[in-house]
Formats: C-alpha cells, structure tokens, sequence
C-alpha cells in the first residue's frame, strides 16, 4: 500500500502517458493477443467481384439473408421476388375532341366542296406547291371526305381505271342541279314588301345583338355553322362585313346565299340581312363538320415579277420609282369598307396610266389580297408593294380593257332585249294567221302578255338581292 501523494513527500515525478515508458507498457500488453490472432485461420469467402475486400481485412460475416446465392444473382431473383408486383396504373390521358372512340366519321350531305375560305379563295387559282402534309383540318378520322391540301371535295375525283373518263363533271353538274331545287324548296315564295320591311326592322341593332361579323378571312367554314345557329331564334340574320372581302361585294354576296341557301332580302354599305326561307325547319338542317384548326395557305407563284410583261428591266424600275411619287389616290383604314376602292381606281386610269393607294397601318397580308383583288376586278397591272403602297398600272391596252369590260357587264340585258324581240315576232306570226274575227281576243291577249312582260321586269328589278352601292 502506498501513502497518498507519496511521490510527492519523496520527490518522485508525476507519471506521464506519452511517455516511452508507457508506450512499452502498452506493447506489451498488446502483444500477447496479437500472437494468438496471427495463429488463427482465416475466414474463407468466396471471391465474389462485388463485395467489398473489407471482409478480408476485418473478417466481418453477413448474415445468410444479405448474402445473395450464385442461383440469386444468375436469375436476378431477390427475397421479394416471389410476390406478385403490382401492375402500373396507366398515366392520365386528358379527354380530346380527336379521341372519336368507335365512333365513325361524320357525313355531310351538303353539295359543295368544303374550303377554310369562300369568299377569299378561287377554285380556279392553281397553286405551286403545299406548306404542310395533307393533315385534314377536320381532325383525324372525322369526315369521310379526303383533304387535298385545298378543299374536302364533295366528289371523288379518284379515276378507278386509265380508259375510264372523268366522272367529276356529271357528278357536280347532279349536285348543282339538286341543290338549286332545295333551295328554291327551303325559300317558298318570295317575301312581300310587307314582310320584307317587317324582317328587316327586325335585325336592326336597335332591336338585336345578333350579328354575325365578317372580316379578313371572309366567309369562312365554321361560320356557316354559326349562320344556322342564328336561324334558330330567328327568321334573319345581321351579317356585318368589313375589310379585304368588302373589296367584291358582289362575291361576298353570292357565296353566301349559294353555300348558306338563304336569300339577301337588304343591304346597306357593309351590312346585310340574309333570310333563311318559308319552309326552313332548325331540326332538318344540313351536316357542317367543323374545321379544328386553320390549315395553312398554299403557296402561289409570285405577285411582283422581275420584269413587268411588255416592259424591260429599266422600263419596270423606272416605272417603280415613278409610281411611288405619283399622288396617292386614297388612304385605306384597317378594318375599313373598300366597296368603293374599284370605282375610283377606273376613275385615276382615265386621268394617269399610274394609280398609288396607301396602305400604311395594314397587314402586309392584307394590301396584298387587296391589289389581288384589284388586278383582276379593274382590271390592271401590279407594278410594286414597296413602303406599304399599292401600286397598279393600266398597261398598254387600256381602252380596248374598258370596251371589253363594258361589254361583258351588260350581258344580261342584251339577252333579255334579243329574248322580247324573239316573243314579238312570235306573237305577230301568230296574229296574222289567225282570222279577222278574233282581232279583238288577240288585242286583248296582247295587253295581257304585255302587262305580263312589265310585270317580270319589275319582279327582276325588284329580286336583285345586292342594290348598287350609294
């Protein structure tokens, strides 16, 4: 036993750890387990090239359950492997119009080809080429016509054979045929000045908010949907037109009493009312699939070539420069009433062979429909679009242009003069073989034929569904 603080009554040092003392002390002890644990074997593993050379070094033993068998790892085979997984939910689909199910493609029974545009698009006009695949814009699978990129024709065009010949004619002269009888059908009886006056009161926008508005695009597909929805509520429908389409009244008229089947019974400026008929029935109206999306333009040769026909290159670029200093005819407004716009481009012809029109603030889109429309109404020449204006040229057969057109606008009523003198001389014929005694049977049938001619040409003067323009 040793005194407390011995060490220090005899004048021993304190005992350090970190002495070399120590450090032997503690080898020492060490030494012994050291010997038996380099005398044991071993733990033998199998090599296995994804466990880690730590079990080597410590000799750490998995337990059974976390070390997979050769069988395991050939198969791919765990613990849970056994129990059924659980199939995946499918991902949530969102419901789209496209999705027709089992549905079939709808069928329409309306006898004219369907465009995007009526109004704003020609038959006649011939592109060069598509800006996209032949993606219907119907949707897929949901009208039985084929697309071709311009229309859903309402004939197939397909020829079966090469000896065959070419069914589209007889087939659309059938559906022009049958189309004229049901509308004649659908109108009845032409309206009285009564009810003409009563209807037209009627749409006023004092009386309705119902309007159908009718912009840069024209008469399109969808909108002969929206025509038969108005009719619904109403005997007629306010239809509102402004911009490009205003430029051809005439067409804009036209294409909607021929592809709606209605009748124009007032127009005032850009406004019109357009009747349904006598006999029209909401419930038997006709199939009008509707369009998803619009489908994109064609591509058309150039407007403005490198030369102008009859001219050389200095010619045309003289031309050009002199047609943007020549005085401005008149300024469009966007959105405006151009019904005018034809008139007073004949009229500039008469004073220079050069007419400029502003088009500052339009659409480019829209000034180029706008000369479009121009060179084939006045008719003229498109000389340049520079700087937003439209610049036309009369071209050098101006005067033989302005008989040409006179001649043809009148056609109408020269065939109707030569029909009355035809009748007349018919009707003397007749007179002189008959005998004395029925002079008087005759005066009187004359009169009443006569009266009879007076009265078609009033029904005519009166059914022209577009009035000129004041």
């Amino acid at each position: 036993f040793f005194p407390k603080k011995t060490h220090e009554h005899e004048g021993f040092a304190p005992f350090d750890p970190r002495s070399p003392l120590a450090t032997l002390l503690r080898r020492s002890m060490l030494l012994p387990s050291l010997l038996r644990r380099a005398h044991l074997p071993r733990p033998c593993h199998p090599p296995r090239c994804h466990l880690s050379r730590l079990l080597d070094r410590y000799g750490f033993v998995p337990p059974a359950s976390l070390t997979p068998t050769a069988k395991e790892i050939s198969h791919g085979t765990g613990a849970g492997a056994d129990q059924k997984r659980r199939t995946k939910k499918p991902p949530y689909r969102p419901p789209s119009s496209l999705d027709r199910g089992d549905r079939p493609a709808s069928h329409s029974d309306l006898p004219f080809d369907f465009r995007f545009s009526y109004t704003e698009s020609s038959p006649d006009a011939k592109p060069i080429g598509l800006r996209e695949p032949k993606y219907s814009p119907f949707g897929p699978g949901r009208l039985d016509r084929p697309w071709t990129g311009l229309c859903a024709p309402a004939v197939d065009t397909t020829l079966r054979s090469v000896d065959a010949e070419d069914p589209a004619p007889a087939a659309e002269k059938d559906l022009e045929e049958a189309r004229r009888r049901e509308r004649e059908r659908v109108l009845g009886e032409p309206l009285t000045p009564a009810e003409r006056s009563f209807l037209v009161d009627k749409c006023q926008k004092n009386r309705t908010k119902r309007q159908i508005n009718l912009g840069r695009d024209g008469l399109t597909h969808n909108m002969l949907n929206d025509i038969h929805n108005h009719w619904k509520h109403g005997e007629g429908v306010r239809v509102k037109c402004l911009g490009v389409p205003t430029v051809d009244m005439q067409n804009v008229c036209r294409e909607l009493e021929d592809k709606t089947g209605g009748l124009i019974i007032h127009r005032h400026g850009g406004l019109l009312i357009l009747y349904r008929g006598r006999h029209y029935h909401p419930k038997k109206r006709p199939v009008i699939p509707l369009m998803l999306w619009k489908p994109a333009e064609p591509i058309y040769p150039r407007l403005i070539k490198t030369t102008i026909e009859g001219l050389t290159v200095q010619e045309t670029k003289e031309m050009r420069k002199k047609g943007l200093h020549a005085p401005v005819l008149t300024k469009l407004a966007k959105n405006g009433y151009y019904a005018n716009l034809v008139p007073m481009v004949r009229d500039g012809f008469l004073a220079d062979e050069l007419v400029r029109i502003d088009c500052k603030g339009l659409p480019k889109s829209d000034y180029r429909k706008i000369g479009v429309k121009l060179r084939d109404l006045v008719p003229c020449i498109l000389v340049s679009f520079d700087k937003e204006q439209i610049i036309v040229w009369r071209g050098k057969d101006h005067d033989e242009s302005i008989q040409d057109n006179l001649h043809n606008a009148f056609p109408s009523f020269l065939q109707l003069e030569s029909a009355a003198v035809k009748n007349e001389n018919v009707e003397q014929e007749e007179a002189s073989s008959e005998s004395v005694a029925g002079k008087n049977e005759h005066g009187e049938k004359e009169e009443t034929s006569s009266d009879c001619s007076s009265d078609e040409w009033s029904e005519i003067s009166s059914s022209d569904d577009v009035p000129d323009d004041k």
